[in-house]
């Protein structure tokens, strides 16, 4: 119990600072972010920021903070992910671009469905919202389901939730000639 309060204190003094760190910052523009403050930044025109990945000609490799078309609730505006919620999510700052990809593993929608992290981390939460539902996926659920069976869980994100039924009347098919096209 006393470790339920004092994660849930440590919680709501990282959220805070924070939200403190944020007024000072000003209004965040995703290119003016270093590498390390990029990935799960939010602009102040509420878009969210990407880390990219550039190589040059010499082989050397730049990164860059840019914009991307993906919006965050208006809420999340001028924000930048804390260190607290990076790591009780499981999400790393040196992520490239954003992608739905790590909801297929157990291990990380674990950590994407703990307590310390759902609850607490919204800017996250949303971020992985979205993408769930872009995968026909609804995060909820998929959280509930990840305390239940796990493999039932992801076996939803692969198949895109989606299942077409089955015919309501038994189908008849006929043969028709196979005909290939011919051009004159």
């Amino acid at each position: 119990m006393a470790s339920r309060f004092s994660s849930s204190i440590l919680a709501v003094l990282a959220l805070t600072l924070a939200l403190c760190t944020q007024g000072i910052l000003g209004e965040i523009a995703c290119e003016d972010l270093d590498q390390d403050k990029c990935a799960f930044a939010v602009s102040a025109t509420s878009k969210r920021c990407v880390l990219e990945k550039q190589v040059r000609r010499s082989g050397e490799e730049v990164y860059t903070c840019r914009a991307s078309e993906i919006k965050a609730d208006a809420y999340l505006r001028d924000y930048v992910e804390t260190d607290h919620c990076v790591s009780a999510c499981g999400v790393d700052r040196k992520s490239l671009g954003i992608s739905s990809d790590s909801l297929l593993e157990a291990h990380f929608t674990q950590k994407l469905c703990s307590t310390p992290c759902y609850e607490y981390c919204p800017n996250i939460v949303d971020l992985y919202f979205s993408l769930a539902a872009g995968e026909g996926v609804f995060l909820p659920k998929l959280c509930e389901a990840q305390k239940g069976d796990v493999r039932r869980g992801m076996s939803e994100i692969r198949s895109s939730g989606m299942v077409a039924p089955g015919p309501i009347k038994p189908v008849k098919f006929t043969a028709a000639p196979a005909v290939s096209p011919s051009y004159y």
